[in-house]
């Protein structure tokens, strides 16, 4: 995958990959009406603005409404127990990430946020999902879904075509859809139940049809039966979001999770449900 997205060195991330920014910029317009090809002017500071204005990083609309009160100060025992593997997930929000640092942490599998509706593309996607990759990381690209903006196909496919295709390479994370609260307005977008989960279905047939793997899907137990009710438990790996001690009651549909997302600080940490050679295997096999 040939990625030539660019962006300088932010604070004190390292920026060991340079690579050039195709980002839709287009004088921070709409992303629903931006195109997604424009090159941006205005240099760094416009990048990081609009990042700042219109990448809405995993988690970010489930923290804002359901708190994180009970967030966990150091790892979950739940997770110390058991046979887990550590990751973490970044988006545009976290600019040219330090990779040995994080490998150096323990962290073995990483998602990097690829794209957003129809209108928005990480500008540090590439080093991110190369960077780190070419450090020894198992890694993916997520999507976070605007559900009311265009369909759950047309959705896939802008994903697919930025960097969230899956090879089954042993070393690439199926891609995972970013199902949450919605950022501009209603909680579920305007959508019923029924055309909720109909979204949903639609894009991940179009992702299974293109990549012969079903996406994960990230999502919060609480918007979830409130929004969707609808089991996907057959098919696609749970990504559940829950900030505290336990992973608590699953979203209707699962009866285990694959991934856990139990904090956000410093930056936001995952947990794999199993060890390190069913992460390989969870990577490698197709569905």
């Amino acid at each position: 995958m040939n990625i030539v997205w660019r962006g300088r060195r932010r604070g004190s991330l390292s920026a060991a990959v340079a690579v050039t920014t195709t980002v839709l910029l287009a004088g921070l317009a709409s992303p629903a009406q931006a195109d997604p090809a424009a090159t941006p002017a205005g240099g760094q500071a416009a990048i990081d603005a609009y990042v700042q204005k219109y990448d809405h990083e995993m988690g970010s609309q489930i923290r804002k409404h359901e708190g994180v009160a009970q967030m966990p100060r150091g790892v979950p025992q739940d997770v110390v127990a058991q046979a887990t593997v550590p990751g973490i997930d970044v988006s545009g929000h976290q600019g040219n990430v330090d990779w040995p640092a994080q490998w150096n942490a323990g962290k073995r599998f990483v998602w990097a946020k690829a794209t957003e509706g129809t209108g928005y593309r990480n500008p540090y996607f590439a080093q991110q999902y190369n960077g780190s990759y070419n450090q020894g990381f198992i890694r993916g690209a997520y999507h976070f879904a605007l559900p009311d903006r265009s369909s759950g196909a047309t959705q896939a496919n802008f994903f697919s075509n930025n960097g969230g295709g899956w090879s089954g390479d042993g070393r690439t994370l199926p891609g995972a859809l970013d199902m949450e609260y919605n950022p501009y307005g209603a909680t579920c977008y305007g959508l019923s139940k029924a055309a909720m989960t109909n979204w949903i279905r639609d894009f991940s047939n179009t992702y299974k049809a293109r990549w012969n793997k079903y996406p994960a899907i990230y999502t919060s137990t609480s918007w979830w039966n409130q929004c969707v009710g609808s089991s996907f438990g057959a098919t696609n790996p749970l990504w559940v979001a829950r900030y505290a001690s336990s992973v608590g009651t699953l979203p209707i549909g699962w009866s285990f999770h694959t991934v856990w997302q139990y904090s956000s600080s410093p930056i936001d940490q995952n947990s794999f449900n199993g060890a390190y050679d069913r992460l390989q295997v969870f990577a490698r096999n197709s569905d």
